[in-house]
């Protein structure tokens, strides 16, 4: 941005040296013929537009830069964080020139890889979602950071706080598990023999399955300073990599993909007939004394559904039945980066969700954190200038290597299905 903000400042000059010779020229020629000619004059005009123009670009760069500023110090307020040390904003700069030397292929690396202990600040940045005039053309923003963000916005299990395994190999991960704890205790007469009474293992198999795509950018833009190249990949590959792996962490299989959070979870309340497989506000509230109060009191416990369902849930209001007081179980989130709520649990949504139907899973409620997802190794991208060579195309490769499944299977989750009629 330094760079094409220095280009700006040197074209507005050149641009007001030759206004300063067409106007000197014209003086020259004496008081008579002092006026501009009406070529003079056009010419006169196109180069005050021309000014005019980069002053507003240069406002518009000023403004921005001083909202990018401001909206960080208050979201740091309100999230009570501290600003990175002023040790590290070295290391982050060096970071994000390795990016982009590698992105134009100045560095001679085929390939980069984003690391998870990169020394560029990976504070999660509201700034990120603001719209480009708001400053978002003009952030640095760590390309890993932007990674996460934009998977996260595509893959509300992401959001959830699930367990995330990172591991340096691939090699299939045995997560040991209980499926039956130890009965309760029982009375033992004086010198009677005890039953046995030992809890049951098992184990739950995470493997990394490899999700790749190939992006192609023009030399011209990847050369192109003023175009936020590193936002744009990073957007572009998040949403590519959200959508594979994310939605496969709903409704995966389980057989040569991830086993979705919605397929290994249990029934917890089952709709009415006749109403097509919407959800009551009585349904929701069986749904959450479903799930037992060691998953339910969990910080990670939460909501899951698709938009469309929540635009229903946002209406319901509880003691549909006859009982209760009639307040709505939605609750907005007040306060900046706190999700909305239902009956005081955070809402998350998934487009991956089934929407509202007959026989259809459209809402998951429990303890997020009991579902596990491994990542393996870091984000790897790869750039070639051979691959598209006739169209003089960069192409940049991106894989994830990665699993998921549900660790705790003794109901730890629980789902609303519509009723099959």
């Amino acid at each position: 941005m330094s760079e094409y903000i220095r280009r700006l400042k040197e074209r507005r000059a050149n641009i007001w040296e030759q206004t300063k010779e067409l106007l000197d020229a014209a003086e020259k020629r004496g008081s008579e013929d002092s006026k501009l000619t009406a070529e003079e004059e056009a010419t006169y005009q196109r180069l005050n537009a021309d000014l005019d123009a980069i002053d507003a670009r240069a406002k518009e760069l000023h403004e921005a830069e001083q909202r990018t500023k401001d909206a960080a110090a208050a979201f740091r307020s309100l999230l009570d964080q501290e600003p990175a040390p002023e040790a590290r904003k070295g290391a982050a700069k060096g970071e994000a020139d390795r990016v982009r030397a590698w992105l134009t292929g100045q560095s001679g690396s085929r390939s980069l890889d984003i690391r998870p202990d990169s020394p560029m600040p990976l504070d999660s940045r509201a700034l990120s979602k603001l719209t480009a005039a708001a400053g978002a053309n003009t952030v640095p923003i760590s390309f890993y950071n932007r990674l996460v963000q934009h998977m996260i916005e595509n893959s509300g299990v992401l959001a959830t706080g699930p367990t995330v395994l990172r591991t340096a190999t691939g090699e299939q991960m045995q997560i040991p598990k209980t499926t039956a704890h130890s009965a309760s205790a029982g009375i033992v007469a004086e010198a009677g023999a005890m039953t046995p009474n030992e809890p049951a293992f098992g184990q739950v198999a995470l493997d990394a399955y490899k999700y790749g795509f190939l992006l192609q950018v023009s030399h011209e833009l990847a050369n192109d300073t003023a175009v936020d190249l590193l936002g744009y990949l990073a957007m572009q590959a998040g949403r590519a990599l959200g959508n594979g792996f994310g939605a496969h962490l709903v409704t995966g299989t389980g057989t040569s993909q991830p086993n979705g959070v919605l397929t290994a979870s249990t029934l917890g309340k089952a709709g009415a007939t006749g109403v097509v497989g919407a959800a009551s506000g009585d349904d929701l509230i069986d749904l959450f004394y479903s799930v037992i109060a060691p998953y339910r009191n969990s910080s990670s416990c939460s909501w899951l559904m698709r938009d469309a369902t929540v635009a229903s849930v946002r209406k319901l209001k509880d003691g549909s039945g006859g009982a209760g007081t009639g307040n709505y179980l939605w609750q907005p989130g007040l306060q900046a980066g706190t999700p909305d709520s239902i009956l005081g649990k955070p809402l998350y949504t998934d487009p991956n969700m089934p929407a509202a139907a007959l026989s259809a899973k459209s809402i998951l409620f429990g303890d997020f954190s009991t579902y596990f997802v491994r990542q393996v190794e870091s984000l790897r991208f790869e750039r070639s200038d051979d691959y598209a060579f006739n169209t003089d195309l960069i192409t940049y490769r991106a894989i994830l290597r990665g699993d998921g499944d549900q660790v705790d299977t003794t109901g730890a989750i629980k789902y609303f299905a519509g009723a099959a009629t």
